[in-house]
């Protein structure tokens, strides 16, 4: 399946440059096409409606509108989608900033005072429609938003650039002495003047290897270090993960290297459309035992799967049997003691298409692909 619609889908019109803001037709077109695939959720599950209230699929339903202020909070917006059309509440001390920077001009909005509930639907709505919860519609609102539309691609490609563009800039001015938390601070400061919110901010110096999520602490460098961003923008995600070095690399760690690259090179290989999560995983499994890292690495680290709108949606498992779609983003993260590769890609009818890719960093050729190498600083 090309051109990321899904059957049923009424024609998108393609943007121009990937980095251009999209035009009003195609935003509205966008929106035609996600409420369509919601209504057509609803037809199958026989619903009336579904009330909309993680982030994650509010701002897939939205076009990346950002209905948060903390992070770690739920969202101060929910959307009530019905036959007749689309009805977001917030609260009193929200709505102006919503209306002003954020919502579509076609939904109809509603307020409630800040220390009231949004999820109660007859207190804001009215009793006439019978709404489903969005976690009786998790698996079908999932993918509902897995095949991106051309301007959701056009956004997230940029997105995905400039992380790996920020990734070179601020790791080639590292030294042994540079902290962890620098390292983090600095990445945070390069992301949100991007515009986007770094929702995970990752750094492991050498004294600190042994550890695969590794929030920063003050521990410098040493001799290498290995960083995360994760950064979210117009409610899309970015995953990338990038290595550097300040003394010669040893055989066994660049013969390490290689051989985490080879994992995903397996991987990659497997995820095409029409393959299932579970398949997939089944070769990765196989393949850590095939390039020496022993039958059991992978239940010592979460792989990755589907990305998009969350981190990973979902992870995959040995369990989860999704379908791979064309146009569908992935970031799968096959790591090691010592060594981990990850970036965003693409999954379309031509393969896989690196979307996380700064032509100044190092790269190694594994396959038929260039892949980041450990920079040597």
């Amino acid at each position: 399946m090309s051109g990321g619609l899904l059957v049923g889908d009424p024609a998108l019109p393609t943007p121009g440059d990937p980095g251009d803001q999209p035009t009003a037709a195609e935003q509205a077109a966008e929106r035609r096409i996600k409420r369509g695939r919601v209504l057509a959720a609803l037809d199958r599950r026989g619903d009336e409606a579904v009330l909309l209230t993680t982030n994650t699929v509010l701002t897939w339903y939205l076009g990346g509108s950002r209905v948060h202020i903390s992070l770690a909070g739920d969202p101060v917006a929910a959307v009530l989608v019905t036959r007749d059309g689309d009805h977001l509440v917030t609260f009193n001390n929200e709505i102006d900033r919503l209306t002003a920077e954020e919502l579509p001009p076609e939904v109809v909005l509603h307020q409630v005072p800040w220390h009231q509930p949004l999820h109660d639907v007859a207190g804001w709505f009215g009793t006439g429609v019978s709404a489903a919860a969005e976690a009786e519609l998790s698996r079908e609102l999932r993918d509902a938003r897995r095949s991106l539309l051309p301007v959701e691609l056009g956004k997230y490609r940029s997105l995905n650039r400039e992380v790996a563009a920020i990734m070179t800039e601020v790791l080639a001015t590292l030294t042994p002495q540079s902290t962890e938390r620098e390292v983090a601070a600095a990445l945070a400061e390069r992301v949100t003047a991007a515009g986007a919110e770094p929702l995970v901010l990752l750094c492991n110096g050498s004294s600190r290897s042994a550890f695969r999520h590794p929030l920063p602490t003050s521990s410098p460098l040493g001799t290498g270090a290995m960083v995360v961003v994760c950064a979210r923008r117009f409610g899309m995600v970015a995953n990338v993960t990038r290595w550097v070095r300040f003394d010669t690399a040893s055989e066994s760690a660049l013969d390490a290297e290689r051989r985490i690259a080879l994992v995903e090179q397996d991987v990659f290989d497997a995820t095409v459309p029409g393959a299932r999560l579970n398949e997939i995983f089944a070769r990765l499994q196989a393949s850590y035992e095939q390039h020496g890292f022993g039958a059991d690495q992978w239940r010592l680290h979460h792989q990755g799967g589907p990305a998009g709108y969350a981190g990973r949606d979902p992870r995959a498992t040995p369990v989860t049997d999704d379908e791979v779609l064309s146009n569908q983003a992935f970031t799968w993260n096959p790591s090691a003691p010592g060594v981990k590769i990850e970036d965003t890609v693409l999954v379309d009818d031509t393969g896989i298409d690196v979307l996380s890719v700064d032509p100044r960093w190092p790269t190694s050729k594994v396959g038929n692909r260039n892949r980041p190498a450990t920079l040597q600083l």
